[in-house]
């Protein structure tokens, strides 16, 4: 079994409630500035720790990896034909007006509907970074410079990924190279606060491909940190058990998501919408986590995840 790391796994969690919330169509439009904020350094964080736990997979057989991946595609590739399909038939923002085949290779392979464009994007970064670490004699250096320089021709001759995207997978990779702690390179900072505020004032500074990006992700990992350190145990825990599924809430999120807004007409009398960002979170997580402990039960897991069970409760 990997050996978790708790402050990563806390972050985690924080990301992916940060996902659930501002896909709340509802809450998005009403806090369209705090949306662009989150937006900003959310899904730049996950990158950030998801290209230094891959870093762990390049010293595996050709085999060892490649199941591993591909029981991220099956569940990747099942859930966007869903959400493709979905978008077809419900009146969303995102809406495709017929289901062909072509249609469906296209989202899947190239540009994905919804959430799951983190999914795509991990898949093909997490492949080159294999490639290059496990077949490439060479320094460290040279690797990384051969990775940036393939993570950059991907997403400029292919088009398959997002340069501004791809570029957090490899800042993981270059910190787990360091040899250091997460924390080290990222250590937290009550301070940070400071700066990012500063930074988050101005709307230019909201686009996670720009250099004020970059560091308002980093300030906000350091600040996270920082406020982790200060949590009660019991709270920690929670944290820790979400981090540890957010494959199941990533992928199962947008069902919920979309059923949630039936709460919204029951919850107008509260005018901020707080409270049905609250109630639709802890539905949303409830409701993957339940579907998880389904399908553990059943015994379905291994034949969507490759695992007889899916839910990390430790």
């Amino acid at each position: 079994m990997e050996q978790r790391i708790n402050e990563l796994d806390y972050l985690k969690s924080i990301f992916i409630l940060l996902m659930v919330a501002f896909h709340l169509v509802y809450i998005g439009d009403n806090y369209p500035y705090s949306k662009q904020i989150v937006y900003t350094f959310h899904m730049s964080g996950f990158l950030i720790i998801s290209g230094y736990l891959a870093v762990d997979s390049t010293g595996k057989s050709i085999r060892s990896f490649a199941r591993k991946l591909l029981w991220i595609i099956i569940p990747y590739a099942v859930m966007e034909t869903g959400y493709v399909i979905a978008s077809c038939i419900l009146p969303v923002r995102e809406a495709v007006t017929e289901i062909t085949p072509a249609i469906l290779l296209s989202k899947i392979f190239v540009s994905p509907l919804g959430p799951y464009w983190y999914l795509h994007t991990l898949i093909i970064c997490s492949l080159i970074q294999y490639c290059v670490f496990h077949w490439l004699r060479m320094k460290t250096l040279s690797r990384l410079i051969v990775f940036g320089l393939a993570l950059f021709a991907i997403s400029c001759c292919g088009g398959l990924i997002v340069f501004a995207n791809a570029i957090y997978f490899l800042a993981g990779t270059i910190i787990k190279q360091c040899k250091l702690p997460f924390t080290r390179v990222i250590p937290p900072s009550l301070p940070a606060v400071v700066p990012l505020v500063v930074l988050c004032c101005f709307p230019d500074n909201l686009d996670r491909g720009t250099l004020a990006g970059v560091v308002i992700t980093y300030l906000s990992v350091s600040t996270l940190l920082y406020i982790h350190n200060y949590l009660p145990r019991l709270i920690r825990q929670y944290f820790y058990f979400i981090g540890r599924n957010t494959l199941v809430i990533l992928l199962f999120s947008p069902v919920f998501t979309i059923i949630s807004k039936a709460f919204l007409p029951f919850l107008l009398f509260e005018p901020t919408g707080m409270l049905f960002m609250v109630i639709s979170v802890v539905f949303a997580i409830g409701g993957c986590i339940a579907i998880a402990w389904t399908m553990d039960k059943l015994r379905l897991s291994r034949f969507f995840f490759g695992k007889d069970v899916i839910l990390n409760r430790q």
